[in-house]
């Protein structure tokens, strides 16, 4: 189908791996969607701490596949939300004109291609802003709590990086399931975490030792870095441990990947239950969280939303662990 897409667009680019010195506002060639793909004019997207480890290379074990020195895509970002340009010919259930959120490479643009099976349509009841904040670190957030912890009603979780993007779902859906959560998070993020359905928040600096925590069914770490050894000491008997995402344990190569590996390996020979998150993007469960933010069970939990002049100093708020929750970029000011 034709679109009224223009030949060049507005984006956000990177130039080279470091700290957001390396990006740059500047301008590409708009994308074609191919048969099996669309085109969607973007009005939000959302960094995460991915979008920060891509713009970093680290670790360095993802290089040979992002690109050695500098990025094979320029263009950054995965979580958007827009509306449908045009769709290609072997594309079912979208429409010029829908509005639909989800990943794709190369998002932070005006327009972006996307596979329909990494999209949702967005229900009229819900925003733009919002719905950029699901992909990535909400879906995340799911796929933890229901599939890893299997978190039940009346069981006590501690979710470990509970102010951050993930961590902030995370701590939301453990509270809707009935548990009794824990949240971990700085000082400063405390109220924060309390607002997202937490009964007690644990300052991460001022209690560093495990032992005065407290024992918990489940553990969820998005954020620490601690050895798996240490975090299995604040678990009950036969309780369950979930490593998510990427963070400063490892080394350079694999980095937070590491404890993902190691805790895999070692679940079959220890009494607690050990597992990871190796975060799969799919329409049904973004549907289901853009659901559950319709009906108000679950809620955006937005920090800031920049247009994009303001757009890198956010993402370095966001790379300093500076941002309470999510932080959106609005590129509606373009149109």
């Amino acid at each position: 189908m034709t679109t009224t897409a223009p030949r060049t667009m507005t984006a956000i680019v990177q130039h080279g791996y470091g700290g957001t010195e390396v990006l740059s506002i500047g301008t590409a060639p708009v994308p074609e969607a191919g048969p099996a793909e669309v085109l969607a004019r973007v009005a939000a997207v959302s960094p995460d701490s991915g979008t920060v480890h891509l713009m970093k290379g680290d670790p360095l074990a993802v290089r040979p596949v992002i690109g050695l020195r500098t990025p094979r895509q320029p263009i950054i970002g995965l979580a958007f939300a827009g509306v449908v340009e045009s769709v290609g010919a072997d594309v079912e259930g979208f429409a010029v004109g829908d509005r639909v959120a989800g990943t794709a490479t190369a998002a932070f643009a005006e327009f972006v291609v996307a596979k329909p099976a990494k999209l949702a349509r967005i229900p009229d009841a819900v925003s733009m802003t919002d719905a950029a904040s699901l992909p990535v670190s909400a879906g995340t957030a799911l796929q933890a709590v229901r599939d890893s912890a299997r978190v039940q009603s009346g069981q006590s979780v501690l979710v470990i990086g509970a102010g951050g993007g993930v961590g902030s779902f995370m701590t939301q859906l453990a509270a809707a399931a009935g548990a009794r959560v824990t949240g971990m998070a700085s000082a400063g993020k405390a109220e924060f975490v309390r607002s997202l359905g937490a009964e007690r928040v644990i300052d991460y600096r001022a209690t560093p030792n495990p032992a005065d925590w407290g024992r918990f069914d489940v553990i969820i770490e998005a954020a620490d870095g601690r050895a798996l050894h240490v975090l299995r000491r604040a678990l009950n008997d036969r309780g369950t441990l979930v490593i998510v995402g990427a963070d400063k344990s490892g080394g350079p190569i694999l980095r937070g990947a590491d404890r993902q590996l190691r805790a895999m390996m070692l679940d079959p020979w220890v009494k607690h239950r050990l597992t990871a998150v190796m975060q799969r993007e799919n329409s049904a469960d973004l549907a289901a969280l853009l659901e559950m933010i319709e009906h108000g069970t679950l809620r955006a939990p937005i920090d800031e939303v920049a247009s994009l002049d303001g757009a890198l100093a956010l993402i370095d708020r966001l790379a300093r662990q500076q941002v309470s929750g999510k932080a959106v970029i609005s590129l509606s000011n373009l149109r």
